[in-house]
C-alpha cells in the first residue's frame, strides 16, 4: 500500500485512480491511505460548480479546465452523478462532456456517484479531492448534482464555489431559497445570449444589497459557455477569491470551519460504527418480539446499545 501511495504522490494516474476507489469502497485500508496522504494536502485550491440541472454546469466546467490548463495548471476533475437508490450505480454522463481532457497528462477526471448523500457531496468525494490535492494537482474542480437545500455540503468543502444560473429555468425562485444566495462565492448566468439573462443579473445583484456589506462581494458573470464567452473572466474571478481567501480572516474562518468539518465527520463515522456493532450484538428475535409488543421501547433499546458500547 506503501508503494501504491508514493507512486500517486509521485502523480501516477492509474495509481490515483485506485487510491479513490478504496476510499469509495470504504475498503477498511481507507483510513491509512488518508494518514498517509493528509500531511501532503493544502496546496490545491478546491472549487466547486453547481446550479440546476440543465444550466450547462459541465460544458462550463470544461471551458474552465481548458483555460486553466492553457494558463500551466494541472487540474483535477470530480463529476458527481446521482446514485441509484436500487443499485448505487450512476450514470457518470458528466465526464462524456469532458472527453477531450481526459488523454492530457495535467488532468486527472473522476467520476462519482452521491452514494445517498443529501446534499449530492458524500465524505468519499472530499476524500477523493484531498487526494488529487496531495497528488499536486493545482486545481480540484468538483461538479455537483445540481442546486438544492442541502446543496450547502458544496460549501463545507470548497474554497470557491461557483453557481450557475440560467434564464428560463426558475432560476429567479432559486436564488430567493434560504441558503442558496449564501453558497456562492461568484455567480455566473450561463446561456446568457437568451432572453431573460440580463433579469437574473439584476435580480441576483439585488438580492446581493439586501445581504449588505461584507469583507467578498460575489461577482455576478454572463457566459455563453458553448462558445467560450465570459470563461476568461470566470477564471479570473475565482483567482481573484483565491487571493482574497489567502490574505483575509474569512480565509482563515472558512479553513478552521473545514478542519473542524473534518474532525467531526471522522467522529461521526467512527461513532457510527460503534453503534452499529453494540447493536448487532443485542439485536435478537426476542427483542424485536418486545418490540413489536410494546412491552420495551426503541428509547429504552438505544439505552442499551450505549450502554454495550461504553
Amino acid at each position: 500500500m506503501n508503494t501504491l501511495v508514493q507512486k500517486a504522490l509521485e502523480g501516477d494516474a492509474r495509481s490515483i485512480a485506485r487510491l479513490i476507489s478504496i476510499i469509495e469502497s470504504e475498503a477498511s485500508s481507507a483510513e491509512s491511505i488518508m494518514r498517509s496522504i493528509y500531511p501532503h494536502t493544502g496546496k490545491a485550491q478546491i472549487l466547486g460548480i453547481t446550479g440546476s440541472p440543465g444550466a450547462g454546469k459541465s460544458t462550463l466546467t470544461d471551458k474552465i479546465i481548458t483555460s486553466l490548463r492553457d494558463a500551466g495548471k494541472t487540474v483535477g476533475i470530480i463529476a458527481v452523478d446521482p446514485s441509484s437508490p436500487f443499485t448505487g450505480g450512476a450514470i457518470l454522463g458528466d465526464r462524456l462532456r469532458m472527453q477531450q481532457h481526459a488523454t492530457e497528462s495535467g488532468v486527472f477526471i473522476r467520476s462519482m456517484g452521491t452514494r445517498g448523500s443529501l446534499g449530492g457531496v458524500s465524505r468519499a468525494t472530499y476524500e477523493a479531492a484531498l487526494i488529487l490535492d496531495a497528488c499536486g494537482k493545482d486545481v480540484v474542480l468538483i461538479e455537483t448534482v445540481g442546486v438544492g437545500q442541502s446543496e450547502v455540503d458544496i460549501m463545507r468543502i470548497a474554497d470557491t464555489v461557483c453557481l450557475v444560473l440560467v434564464p428560463g429555468m426558475g432560476d429567479d425562485i432559486q436564488i430567493m431559497k434560504a441558503g442558496i444566495m449564501e453558497i456562492a462565492d461568484l455567480f455566473v448566468v450561463n446561456k446568457a445570449d437568451r432572453d431573460g439573462a440580463e433579469r437574473v443579473v439584476r435580480e441576483v445583484e439585488m438580492m446581493l444589497d439586501l445581504l449588505g456589506e461584507k469583507a467578498w462581494r460575489p461577482p455576478v458573470l454572463k457566459t455563453v459557455a458553448e462558445r467560450g464567452e465570459g470563461v476568461p473572466e470566470v477564471v479570473e474571478a475565482i483567482a481573484k477569491h483565491r487571493d482574497f481567501l489567502l490574505r483575509s480572516e474569512e480565509g482563515r474562518r472558512r479553513r478552521w470551519a473545514r478542519l473542524e468539518m473534518e474532525v467531526e465527520e471522522i467522529l461521526r463515522r467512527e461513532v457510527a460504527g460503534m453503534v452499529e456493532r453494540s447493536w448487532e450484538k443485542l439485536k435478537s428475535p426476542d427483542l424485536l418480539l418486545a418490540l413489536e409488543e410494546r412491552r420495551t421501547t426503541p428509547y429504552a433499546v438505544a439505552d442499551a446499545v450505549f450502554e454495550e458500547m461504553f
